[in-house]
């Protein structure tokens, strides 16, 4: 089971100094992946833990390309309804040609009514929106030559597409994962409840006749009680998950590398 760690893009722990030293100390230390999560129209009333202050993940992403060498880079996850579909194909194959292929593409369809009407999209249409961006996502992806709005327009850089891991609850998710994606993303603070809709997720590509995709898993385990966060750990795996995305609390560099310390500490 592969482990990444998601890196604080949002309140005073977003400062350029602290992302980079993360986002390195998280690559020494051996982690597979690193992961920035999406919110672009915080209300005031709604800004505890952040002040309102957010980094744009594909932005922040590509940055850290440039000061990783090995480490996977991953949105996690990115809302496909905030954005128009041919510049976030361009963001997402930029991102990915200059990292190395590096890149994990976690999605979702939101679900913040307040940046909806910041944006000026219809909440209720996030679902068809998203659907629509994932198709084009995969036409861009498999061919130089995509048409859009009645243009047909060559697409490059057309590196390798990113795995695109589809987040969000069973059952929409999983049957959007298996139709659009290479894998399910689901958040869970215990393992308790993925059994059902992993097995559905893994039912439903066998019917579509598609391999069997990823099931990443974003979660906080309890760094504190090493014993507890050992069996969370074997029950993941059993469970058949692939890959464990960490959420650490922390405010200094010194903090993260001792929660990385403890998380290696229960994996040994």
């Amino acid at each position: 089971m592969d482990i990444g760690i998601s890196i604080r893009s949002m309140g005073t722990q977003s400062t350029r100094d602290l992302v980079a030293a993360c986002a390195r100390a998280a690559e020494e230390a051996g982690f597979e992946s690193i992961w920035i999560a999406d919110h672009i129209a915080i209300p005031p009333d709604d800004a505890e833990g952040s002040g309102g202050r957010y980094l744009d993940p594909l932005a922040t992403l590509a940055w850290l390309a440039g000061v990783t060498e090995r480490v996977k880079l991953g949105s996690g996850v990115l809302i496909l309804p905030y954005r128009a579909a041919l510049p976030t194909a361009k963001q997402v194959a930029t991102v990915q040609e200059l990292s190395g292929n590096r890149l994990l593409l976690g999605v979702g369809i939101g679900w913040m009514d307040a940046e909806f009407r910041a944006l000026g999209v219809d909440r209720r249409a996030r679902g068809r929106i998203s659907d629509e961006t994932l198709a084009f996502l995969n036409d861009c992806f498999s061919q130089d030559e995509v048409s859009l709005n009645g243009q047909t327009f060559l697409f490059k850089p057309r590196p390798p597409r990113p795995p695109i891991l589809i987040g969000g609850r069973a059952p929409h998710a999983i049957e959007r994962a298996a139709k659009y994606g290479d894998g399910w993303f689901p958040m869970s603070r215990t393992p308790q409840n993925l059994a059902a809709p992993i097995r559905e997720y893994r039912e439903l590509t066998e019917a579509m006749g598609r391999p069997p995709g990823q099931i990443a898993v974003s979660t906080r385990l309890p760094l504190d009680d090493e014993p507890r966060t050992r069996a969370l750990l074997d029950e993941y795996r059993t469970l058949g998950v692939d890959r464990l995305v960490c959420g650490l609390g922390y405010d200094t560099i010194e903090e993260f590398r001792s929660r990385l310390e403890s998380l290696a500490a229960a994996l040994a």
